[in-house]
């Protein structure tokens, strides 16, 4: 009986202790949180601390007031039908008198620095004619467009403030796989909405069926983001800004489980040059790549498949004069791998023109490391190119040939010969259009156009021909 009641006492006593560790130990900085295999053997065991579990509070208090909502209002001319026979054979011909009509949209923004510079994106604020913003505190300002970047999706705005709260930036190429990030914006009007999610992929691309030049190395995260959202915050844990949401895969336009944002190690850059230079001085390494596939890995006799093939080396470019060849495939950018094309997109744009980098690939099985000093995607206004043009804001100028002055009636021009991304093509201009007019200065060459660009301190004003014979006009901001 003695016996009895003692081992029922040792045994409670057991059970004291036993639950005693358990919540000491859960208590304490780390959780041990195991696995068992079938015959209850521990395979794998990871220890966690309590800051690793979910808790958004901090990050969601401290990030939410640097998170803006964006207003935009744009102009849409719109051709009605003809009110009378007499409209139809005597002035609109085309549908109608021409009506204008405001159009408002929004999206978000994020608040980068104390004195008013906010980052978004381009698609937020493309087309627009007026852009409010008004702050978590429901203060509204006006905000100037001080500069945009088509190729990753972000532009920067600026407010006449000052003192404002902001989210420190924080490093995208740390996330993990797996770790929690939160979402703050504005979808459908939803003020300082913040939902969470967990980083699903990095390395992202989506198709692009324009055929313009795009940058997209997104980071994927199942938070949920709908219209509005664009231009808003994915935070971590800690309250550092990781990303700008940018983007939903979705068929229906609203969220389906996947959005994008574009790492802040590309928007720190991007906006960094706006900033200062009022445009993107975007570094090129001159090469053309395509991912590894098991024919390419087969011939070359490739251990793995790290890496990203060059196909194609562009003469004079940074590539070709530091060494770099076709059928070279690169593995790291400044040590950084890449195994995929958007991988290597995003390491080189990180840099600037005249920045250097060591490019580490695999040559004939063997491991080789050259010295790159990267080249700009422009030369500098009034460099003359190897054809003799003259190098505009991205484009090409020359003095247009007789038989060009011929065709169009005219005695002097100077014609748009190549047009490349810049002021000019965002201005609408289009390859062969002549250039007669600089803010209302006659031009005969491309340093008439030059030099009286170089004395504009506002806006350029340019007329002349369009490729059909018409007349044309095209302006933008210096």
């Amino acid at each position: 009986m003695k016996r009895g009641i003692l081992i029922t006492l040792l045994s409670a006593l057991a059970g004291g202790l036993t639950a005693y560790a358990v919540v000491n130990n859960m208590s304490s900085d780390n959780v041990s949180v195991g696995q068992m295999s079938g015959d209850g053997a521990m395979f794998r065991t990871v220890n966690l601390s309590q800051d690793n579990w979910p808790d958004f509070t901090y990050a969601a208090e401290s990030a939410v007031d640097a998170v803006v909502y964006v207003k935009v209002t744009s102009t849409q001319t719109m051709q009605q039908a003809p009110s009378s026979i007499f409209d139809y054979f005597f002035g609109f011909p085309q549908g109608g008198v021409p009506q204008q009509r405001e159009r408002v949209g929004s999206g978000s923004g994020v608040i980068i620095r104390e004195d008013g510079y906010i980052v978004t994106n381009n698609h937020v604020i493309d087309g627009a004619t007026k852009i409010e913003v008004t702050l978590n505190n429901n203060q509204t300002y006006p905000a100037t467009l001080v500069g945009t970047d088509p190729a990753t999706d972000v532009a920067l705005l600026k407010i006449d403030a000052v003192g404002l709260p902001i989210i420190p930036f924080g490093d995208s190429d740390k996330l993990r796989l797996g770790e929690w990030v939160i979402a703050i914006g504005s979808p459908y009007d939803l003020r300082s909405t913040i939902t969470a999610g967990i980083v699903s992929a990095k390395g992202r691309s989506m198709p692009n069926y324009s055929g313009e030049f795009k940058i997209e190395s997104f980071i994927q995260t199942d938070a949920a983001v709908n219209p509005g959202n664009s231009g808003g915050a994915l935070v971590d844990k800690a309250g550092n800004l990781v990303g700008i949401n940018t983007a939903i895969y979705s068929q229906t336009g609203s969220y389906a489980g996947y959005s994008f944002a574009v790492p802040v190690n590309i928007v720190k850059k991007i906006a960094y040059d706006l900033m200062d230079f009022g445009s993107v001085k975007r570094a090129v390494l001159g090469i053309s790549m395509k991912p590894l596939d098991d024919k390419i890995s087969e011939e070359l006799k490739l251990s793995s498949r790290n890496g990203v093939y060059i196909s194609e080396v562009s003469k004079s470019s940074a590539a070709d004069e530091a060494g770099i060849k076709a059928g070279d495939v690169i593995t790291a950018v400044d040590s950084m791998p890449v195994n995929s094309t958007s991988a290597v997109q995003e390491a080189v744009s990180r840099y600037s023109p005249g920045d250097k980098a060591v490019i580490t690939v695999i040559r004939n099985g063997k491991e080789k490391k050259f010295d790159v000093t990267f080249k700009g995607t422009s030369q500098e206004n009034g460099t003359v190119t190897d054809d003799g043009a003259v190098a505009f804001y991205g484009s090409s100028i020359k003095e247009a040939d007789g038989k060009t002055l011929e065709k169009y009636g005219l005695k002097n021009g100077v014609e748009i010969v190549e047009l490349g991304p810049g002021k000019l093509m965002e201005a609408g201009a289009t390859e062969g259009f002549i250039i007669l007019y600089v803010n209302d200065h006659p031009v005969k060459t491309p340093q008439d156009v030059i030099d009286i660009v170089k004395k504009s301190k506002r806006t350029v004003f340019i007329e002349g021909v369009t490729p059909s014979g018409r007349t044309g006009y095209f302006g933008f901001g210096v």
